[in-house]
């Protein structure tokens, strides 16, 4: 299968021969650039000098070495596309869940089931079912849980018209509601006194979403991944604390191959429907395309960021340089900052290995 691999990415010693590389070296770090100017020139053919990446423009270079993070960006809007407008994403929706409470539970008590003697909600006093889509409250539209989360705990106590969608029926009913202290919608610590309580929970569907949706939720994983990207560091801490503590993982942090794998197996055997596997792969697909050109966009070499970065200083120089009428710069020596790219190379195998330990003895799980 022919396929196209780029040749000559690194330039030769300034003042150098094109084709040759010197023989000594004055130290460590500059044996090491040596090495890989030598190794780059080796793949160079003869009639191939003028060919050669270095010898590109800027923004051909740019062009050519953002083709990878663009195609994963590429991939990534396309199986969010799939996701949002062709599955959809868990949102919850005014329907009366089958798991409501019949009884009214204080939020000071730590219960879950109703107990002999609990008072009747109002829902359950009214003839609510499971399965009722609330639709409006006191000539107010419901469209969404949060509406009617907002108009039913603004409202207080006392008598409400509520109208529903039963069977595809439209009802209308007189329920009295009650005041109740329930948990700050914001902040769970705190407690909103004396609010309208209805007494249902809402059903959890499978929402689509427009293709407008799709940009901002891609824009809103975006900035996720760059701060995670950002805060690798600190979050690498948490992985060696996991890994020899005993910690909890942070279901933040991140996850070696090893921990996605085992991740991928818990979805199959898990108890979600196929149309819930098959969303959670889709989302995965999309979140590691979306990370791996974000990272590669990191400048440093040999990641194609670091090409990019080469390319963007070197037309900056020139466009300087051509400003201020001097002589065209010759093409920037990348190169140069190999170093700096082996000691990072050799921190990403390190955090790799302990990411491969922590996924063995401390990995995370769909429950955590």
């Amino acid at each position: 299968m022919p396929y196209i691999r780029m040749i000559g990415m690194l330039p030769p010693r300034p003042g150098g021969d094109t084709t040759k590389v010197r023989s000594t070296v004055t130290g460590p770090f500059q044996g090491l650039i040596e090495s890989a100017r030598e190794a780059a020139l080796e793949e160079v053919s003869p009639g191939d000098e003028n060919r050669v990446f270095y010898r590109k423009k800027w923004w051909q270079k740019v062009i050519i070495m953002s083709g990878g993070p663009v195609m994963n960006f590429v991939l990534a809007f396309v199986f969010f596309t799939i996701l949002l407008v062709g599955i959809g994403l868990p949102a919850e929706a005014p329907i009366v869940s089958p798991t409501t409470e019949t009884c009214v539970i204080p939020s000071s008590e730590r219960r879950a089931a109703c107990e002999p003697g609990d008072q009747l909600t109002p829902a359950a006093q009214a003839g609510l079912k499971p399965g009722d889509r609330m639709v409006s409250f006191d000539g107010a539209t419901i469209s969404s849980w949060e509406d009617a989360k907002r108009l039913i705990r603004s409202h207080g106590a006392g008598p409400v018209k509520l109208g529903i969608v039963r069977d595809g029926k439209p009802m209308m009913f007189d329920v009295t509601l009650i005041a109740q202290d329930r948990p700050n919608l914001e902040d769970p610590e705190k407690t909103d006194k004396n609010v309208g309580f209805l007494g249902v929970r809402p059903t959890e569907v499978m929402e689509q979403q427009s293709v407008g949706q799709v940009i901002g939720y891609m824009g809103e994983q975006t900035a996720r991944v760059a701060g995670s990207i950002f805060n690798l560091p600190e979050k690498m801490v948490g992985v060696w604390h996991a890994a020899f503590s005993a910690e909890e993982r942070d279901p933040e942090g991140p996850v070696g191959m090893v921990g996605a794998g085992r991740l991928g197996g818990e979805i199959l055997t898990s108890d979600l429907s196929n149309k819930e596997k098959i969303a959670t792969f889709i989302n995965l697909l999309a979140g590691f395309n979306l990370a791996i050109g974000m990272f590669n966009l990191i400048p440093l070499l040999p990641l194609d960021g670091g090409h990019i970065a080469g390319g963007l200083w070197e037309g900056l120089k020139r466009a300087y340089a051509k400003i201020m009428r001097r002589p065209k710069p010759k093409h920037v020596d990348i190169a140069k900052v190999l170093p700096l790219t082996y000691a990072a190379a050799l921190a990403m195998m390190i955090m790799a290995g302990l990411l491969v330990y922590a996924d063995l003895v401390n990995p995370l799980t769909l429950t955590n």
